[in-house]
C-alpha cells in the first residue's frame, strides 16, 4: 500500500544542520517531510538518489522578482539553481504602494537601479493595485515554481508620501514620516516579510537621479523601523556604501534597537578600502555581543559585470564611430565590426570616455579588471588571464583584444568588488564569518549586465569542489544557503530535512555539476532581453512535495505560492 506521496531513496542526505552526510531516504506526504531514515513504506512516486546528495532547497534572501512575479510563474534563473524560496523587494525599490501618477517614476528607478528594461516593465506590469496589501493580493493569485516572499520598499513609500519632493531628497515632514511608518506597518501586517532601503550612490534612476532614500536623516529610517517592530514581526534590509563606517553602523544599530527586529546589510570587499569589510564585521560582532541581531549578506564570487554587444555595457559604447552602428542588432554590429576598415576607424577613435548614465559605466575601460567570459565561466581567474595582461603578452593594445572578443560575439567579465588581490580569499573570509550569510544574487535584476542568480551553484561547485585555494565544507554551504538564510528572514519552516519541515529539496550530482556561460534571451515582455545561466547537476528539485525540475527541465508543477509573513518552526 502506498504510504507516501514521494520517497527519495538512498541519497547522501545533508539535512541542513551542518552535520555529516548519511545515507537515508526521505518520505514526503503532501507538502511536508514525514520521515528521514530507512523508509519502509512505498511512495506514489519514488526518486532514486543513489550516488547523489540530497539537500534542503536553497533560500535566496536577496532577489528582485518584484516585476517578473506579476507576469511570470517561473522565477528563473533562480529556480534553475536549486532555489526553492526567494525573497524579493530588496534595496528599497519596488512597485507598491503606487499611485497612478507615480508609476513611471518607480519604473525608471527600477530600470536604473536594477537594470531591468523599462520597456518590459511598462508592458508587463498590470498595475492592478494601489497599496502594498493589494500588491500582495495580486501576487497571491499566481502559482510559481518557487515560494515567493517580498518586502516593502522605502523608495516607493517615500514617493507615495512626498511625490516629487522625494526625488529631490528633501527631508520629510513629521506627517510624511508618520505616513511612511504607518504604511510600512500595514504592509508587514498584510504579509510583507520586511522593509528595505538603499543608501548607496550606485542606485540611480534611468535618468541619473539618486534613489529617493539616499542620504536622508536617521530619524525617518528609525521611525519606519520602529513601526515595523511594533507589528512584532518582520526584518530590515539595507544597502550602503559605508562612507563613514562607524557613523553608518551607528544608524544600523539604532534601527535594530528601535525595532527589536533583525537587520541584514550588503557587504563586499571595497576596492578602494580593501580592509574595510573586516572593520565592519568587527562592528557586527560587537552588535551581537550587545544583543542586536545584525547580519552581513555576502556574495559567493566577485561583484562582476558582463560586457558585450548584447549587453547593457560594452567598451565601445562611448566611441563616436561605434555609435554609428549602435542602432543595428548585435549580430549586425558584430558583422560590421569585423570589417577591416571599420575596425581600424573604431580603434582609432577609441577614448577613455565613461558611460555615466549606467551602473558600472565608469568601468568599461578597466582592461586590467576584464577577463574573457569562457564556457564554463571561471569566476576566480588568474591575473595573467586579464585582457590587459593577455594583450601585453601578445604585444598589442588591450583595446584590440577586447574588440576582437566582442566583435566575435564573445563577452567580457569585469570584476569590481571582492577581487582586490586577484582571488576570492576575502570572500571566503566573509563566508566563514558566523554572522554573515550568502546573499546578493540579485536574481531577476541587472538582466543586461549581471547574471548572479547562480550564486548558490557557485557555492556548491566552486567553493566545495573546484577551488584551487581553501575550500568550504559542503555540509556548511548547505546549512548556510538553506537553514540559516531561511531563519534569518523568519522562515523557520524550511531549510532542514526533518519531519514536519517543508518538503523543499534538491537531489544534486555534485561531481557532475557544471555551470554554463550566461546567454542572452529575448523573452521579457515587449521582447526585452535578459541574461540567463543554465547548469547541469540538479537531478531533481522538489518544492512543497512536487517535482518542479528534472535535470534542469521544468515539469508541469507550479506548487510555489506567495508567503505572507514569517513562518513558525514545526512543532
Amino acid at each position: 500500500m502506498t504510504e507516501f506521496d514521494l520517497v527519495v531513496r538512498g541519497g547522501s542526505v545533508l539535512d541542513g544542520n551542518g552535520g555529516p552526510a548519511r545515507t537515508a531516504d526521505v518520505g514526503i506526504v503532501g507538502d511536508r517531510i514525514v520521515e528521514v531514515g530507512r523508509v519502509a513504506g512505498t511512495g506514489r512516486r519514488e526518486i532514486d538518489a543513489d550516488g547523489a546528495v540530497v539537500a534542503p532547497g536553497f533560500v535566496d534572501v536577496h532577489t528582485h522578482y518584484d516585476g517578473q512575479a506579476t507576469w511570470e510563474s517561473r522565477l528563473q534563473p533562480s529556480s534553475w539553481h536549486g532555489v526553492t524560496t526567494v525573497v524579493a523587494g530588496n534595496c528599497g525599490v519596488g512597485f507598491a504602494p503606487a499611485l497612478p501618477e507615480h508609476r513611471d517614476r518607480l519604473i525608471d528607478l527600477m530600470e536604473g537601479v536594477e537594470d531591468i528594461p523599462g520597456i518590459a516593465l511598462h508592458e508587463g506590469l498590470p498595475w492592478t493595485w494601489l497599496t502594498f496589501p493589494e500588491y500582495l493580493d495580486v501576487l497571491e493569485t499566481r502559482p510559481y515554481d518557487v515560494d515567493l516572499a517580498t518586502q516593502v520598499p522605502h523608495a516607493a513609500l517615500r514617493v507615495h508620501a512626498m511625490g516629487e519632493r522625494a526625488a529631490a531628497h528633501e527631508e520629510a515632514t513629521a506627517d510624511e514620516v508618520a505616513l511612511m511608518a504607518k504604511l510600512a506597518g500595514e504592509a508587514i501586517r498584510a504579509g510583507a516579510l520586511g522593509f528595505s532601503t538603499s543608501r548607496t550612490l550606485n542606485h540611480k534612476s534611468i535618468d541619473g537621479e539618486l534613489t529617493p532614500s539616499y542620504g536622508l536623516g536617521a530619524a525617518e529610517l528609525v521611525a519606519i523601523a520602529k513601526a515595523v517592530g511594533e507589528t512584532g514581526t518582520g526584518v530590515l534590509q539595507l544597502v550602503s556604501d559605508f562612507p563613514d563606517a562607524e557613523e553608518e553602523f551607528a544608524l544600523i544599530r539604532e534601527m535594530v534597537a528601535a525595532s527589536g527586529r533583525p537587520l541584514s546589510f550588503s557587504l563586499v570587499q571595497f576596492p578602494q578600502e580593501p580592509d574595510k569589510h573586516r572593520a565592519i564585521l568587527a562592528m557586527v560582532d560587537r552588535a551581537w555581543a550587545d544583543g542586536l541581531e545584525i547580519r552581513a549578506q555576502v556574495a559567493a564570487r566577485p561583484v562582476g559585470l558582463i560586457l558585450g554587444l548584447e549587453n547593457t555595457l560594452n567598451p565601445f559604447m562611448t566611441n563616436p564611430v561605434w555609435r554609428g552602428i549602435a542602432d543595428l542588432t548585435p549580430g549586425e554590429q558584430a558583422a560590421r565590426m569585423r570589417e577591416p576598415g571599420l575596425r581600424a576607424e573604431i580603434l582609432a577613435a577609441q577614448t577613455r570616455e565613461k558611460e555615466r548614465g549606467r551602473l558600472g559605466g565608469n568601468l568599461i575601460h578597466k582592461y586590467e579588471l576584464m577577463y574573457e567570459l569562457t564556457d564554463p565561466p571561471n569566476y576566480e581567474p588568474p591575473a595573467s588571464a586579464s585582457i590587459a595582461n593577455r594583450a601585453a603578452a601578445e604585444g598589442r593594445d588591450p583595446v584590440e583584444l577586447a574588440y576582437d572578443i566582442v566583435a566575435g560575439g564573445g563577452m567580457l567579465y569585469l570584476v569590481s568588488s571582492n577581487y582586490v588581490a586577484g582571488n576570492l580569499d576575502a570572500v571566503g573570509e566573509m563566508l566563514r564569518h558566523p554572522h554573515a550569510l550568502p546573499g546578493l544574487s540579485d536574481g531577476g535584476a541587472h538582466v543586461g549586465t549581471i547574471c548572479d542568480g547562480s550564486f548558490p551553484t557557485t557555492l556548491v561547485q566552486h567553493w566545495t569542489r573546484d577551488r584551487a585555494g581553501e575550500k568550504l565544507d559542503l555540509a556548511y554551504v548547505v546549512q548556510r544557503q538553506a537553514r540559516d538564510t531561511a531563519r534569518a528572514v523568519g522562515l523557520l519552516d524550511r531549510g532542514v530535512l526533518e519531519p514536519g519541515y517543508r518538503a523543499d529539496l534538491n537531489v544534486i550530482d555534485v561531481d557532475g555539476m557544471r555551470l554554463h556561460r550566461p546567454e542572452m534571451r529575448h523573452d521579457l515582455p515587449a521582447g526585452g532581453s535578459r541574461l540567463l545561466q543554465r547548469v547541469d547537476g540538479y537531478r531533481h528539485t522538489v518544492v512543497a512535495g512536487e517535482e518542479t525540475y528534472t535535470d534542469g527541465v521544468e515539469t508541469d508543477a507550479l506548487p510555489g505560492r506567495l508567503i505572507r509573513g514569517a513562518r513558525p518552526a514545526p512543532r
